[in-house]
């Protein structure tokens, strides 16, 4: 006997429980139509100028910390360098939102915003000169590693704020990603389950433009990259990603949200990459350079100097001085990078496993003899040459 044929069967209308039931209403999820913005607007009177001018002289750094990483790729020091000249308000405020005690989870571009929240110039750099795995300690500094595979580092980052959630720890994780990584099933799948668990995290795109050579429009017909929020059942905003003080009021808004236990907000920063995908992409093949000078007029390093010298807080000898920081910082960073690392053969073993197995302290110990064995090596030549 079916459905149909049971005794009342005409009136029968099965009502979902409550937890079936989806969100009805999308409005207050959705971003808005166009960016958001601060600078040149009435909003900015009601940002601390303290706060401008940290953003001024970080962006002057990073500027020139780009620069300069760029360099070091065409003197052989580095094996490959993603710029991130023009998106320098995005990472910039990413690292300044944070808490010491909060985990940021960059991507492979995002080296400057590891640097802006704390970590040696130095060892940013390690994983792209090939030196070790990561080149700094992710439990100290509360950083993932650099993550060359798109968009791998978000579901890291909601099981990390997830976890954190259960124990009671006031945690947050940033997730960085590029528009390319929002077409990777990583992407769909962090958001998903942050949302359902609504986890402590914040998934911060920016869009600049192309994943390598392929626009946005060829990746999504949707609205913008921050609608996508609303299909999870999240809020979605929109903000200018060259404007530093836009993106650091709505990435700090989005943090203080998940702090509360609200769940977790998509960030999309509209923003460009000034330059190539890396140093060994040719960006003239698929971009005009029209489009490169137009977007220079709107560069977030002259957008909050214009507002800085505008309103009488920034002159000439204060852009001076942020310029001679970011050359000390980029002269130190060249003489470091160009003295070669001291390397410790016995680092193979000393990552692989929290215990080490058989095998490993067995070639561990290979390892160690032959090494022993060149040294007194070594010093019997010395002792027969003097």
């Amino acid at each position: 006997m079916t459905v149909q044929e049971l005794p009342g069967a005409a009136a029968y209308r099965p009502t979902p429980p409550p937890a079936w039931k989806p969100i009805t209403d999308p409005a207050p999820l959705l971003p808005d139509p166009e960016p958001y913005r601060v600078l040149g607007t009435d909003a900015v009177a009601d940002v601390d100028p303290e706060l401008l001018l940290r953003l001024h002289a970080e962006l002057v750094r990073g500027r020139r910390y780009n620069a300069q990483a760029t360099a070091l790729t065409k003197q052989g020091r580095l094996a490959v360098y993603p710029s991130s000249t023009g998106q320098e308000a995005c990472e910039i405020a990413a690292a300044l939102v944070l808490e010491e005690r909060d985990w940021l989870f960059p991507s492979y571009r995002d080296t400057l915003a590891a640097v802006a929240r704390g970590l040696d110039p130095v060892e940013a750099l390690t994983l792209l000169r090939g030196d070790r795995h990561t080149g700094y300690d992710p439990r100290e500094h509360r950083i993932a590693p650099l993550c060359t595979p798109l968009a791998t580092q978000l579901p890291h980052a909601v099981g990390l704020a997830h976890a954190a959630r259960l124990k009671g720890d006031d945690v947050v994780a940033l997730a960085m990603v590029g528009d390319g990584g929002t077409s990777e099933g990583d992407f769909h799948e962090a958001l998903n389950f942050a949302a359902v668990w609504k986890a402590p995290v914040v998934f911060f795109v920016q869009n600049n433009g192309f994943a390598i050579s392929v626009p946005l429009a060829k990746q999504t017909a949707a609205p913008s990259l921050a609608h996508k929020a609303v299909g999870y059942g999240m809020p979605g905003r929109l903000v200018d990603g060259n404007d530093a003080a836009a993106v650091h009021q709505v990435l700090s808004e989005a943090v203080a949200r998940a702090r509360r236990g609200e769940g977790p907000t998509l960030v999309e920063a509209v923003t460009y990459r000034m330059e190539a995908h890396t140093n060994a992409d040719d960006a003239t093949r698929y971009r005009v350079d029209s489009e490169v000078e137009a977007w220079k007029a709107h560069d977030p390093v002259r957008l909050l100097e214009r507002e800085l010298t505008g309103r009488g807080l920034l002159d000439d000898e204060g852009i001076a001085r942020a310029k001679e920081a970011a050359e000390r910082m980029a002269a130190a960073l060249r003489d470091r990078m160009n003295a070669d690392p001291e390397l410790a053969p016995m680092d193979l073993f000393t990552h692989v496993y929290a215990e080490q197995t058989g095998q490993l302290r067995e070639q561990a110990a290979a390892l160690r003899a032959e090494l022993d064995a060149e040294q007194d090596h070594h010093e019997h030549d010395a002792e027969a040459g003097r």
